[in-house]
């Protein structure tokens, strides 16, 4: 019988792609091209001796032998990590702040996720408002920040756009006459001051009936009807409604998600490519 090896780089591309759901995604987070992905696990499959990846026009979906597979993928690779970095004195530690608007409810399985593709990076977490960590960024307490647009600054890399709207409980109604009430989160908060900015050039009375530190604060404020929150569909709950179009409130622009970075290490450097990648798979649903 030949003896058959296995290609490392063909086998992480199978799980980035059955983790990701998608050629394209499993390519940005390898840094590679879509037609690289797929000839990578072509390979492993002629290599292994059945299909892996079941491709169709709208999906990509494991065959029931690569759903199997993926386990012993994912140990194989751990183990080639372990076994790489063994001698390795000290984890390498990487601080990274991610706004709250952008953060999301993906963001504990997206933070496993890196965890488990190195197990020699130590990964810390902060979670703030844009402009908080960007001054955490300078001062270079950070090494890397997620953040929305934040202006007068064009030093970032636009990771994806991600649609908003005006939200509220289902069954909210506005009051005739009264001020828009606004459910926000505290200075400093982009999206805060877009709103506002937004309802005042349209000649929309407004205002801030609860502000919280957070967004999921906010998201509980708009499921008690307390009033409306310019929010991203991803971050709310089931039944939550966009009442822009009834109250003739102002579209809001896509907003973008940006990378700043200074990291050069090229371990650290592919677990934020994994992570952008997962990003942008969250927000294009």
């Amino acid at each position: 019988m030949t003896e058959r090896t296995l290609d490392l780089d063909a086998v992480k591309a199978f799980v980035r792609i059955a983790e990701l759901g998608s050629f394209t995604h499993a390519a940005e987070a390898m840094g590679t091209t879509q037609a690289a992905v797929s000839l990578k696990l072509k390979r492993l499959e002629d290599r292994l001796g059945f299909r892996l990846v079941e491709r169709t026009p709208r999906y990509v979906e494991l065959s029931a032998r690569g759903a199997g597979f993926l386990e012993h993928a994912r140990e194989l690779l751990a183990v080639h990590d372990r076994a790489l970095f063994a001698m390795a004195k000290a984890r390498q530690r990487l601080a990274i702040g991610i706004s709250d608007h952008v953060a999301g409810p993906e963001l504990p399985a997206l933070i496993a996720r890196m965890n488990a593709q190195d197990p020699q990076l130590l990964i810390e977490i902060r979670i703030a408002s844009s402009g908080d960590l960007l001054q955490s960024f300078d001062r270079r307490e950070l090494d890397t920040v997620i953040v929305r647009l934040h202006a007068g600054r064009d030093d970032g890399k636009i990771i994806t756009q991600e649609k908003f709207g005006w939200y509220a409980a289902p069954g909210w109604q506005h009051r005739t006459g009264e001020p828009l009430p606004l459910a926000t989160m505290a200075q400093p908060c982009g999206v805060r001051a877009l709103a506002g900015q937004l309802l005042d050039a349209a000649g929309i009375r407004w205002t801030e009936v609860f502000v919280g530190g957070g967004v999921m604060a906010v998201t509980a404020a708009v499921m008690a009807g307390l009033g409306v929150a310019a929010l991203s569909p991803r971050m709310l709950p089931f039944g939550a409604v966009d009442a822009g179009p009834k109250l003739g409130l102002p579209a809001i622009p896509q907003l973008p998600v940006l990378l700043h970075t200074r990291v050069k290490d090229e371990r650290a450097r592919d677990a934020l490519a994994a992570l952008s990648a997962a990003f942008r798979s969250a927000v294009r649903g």
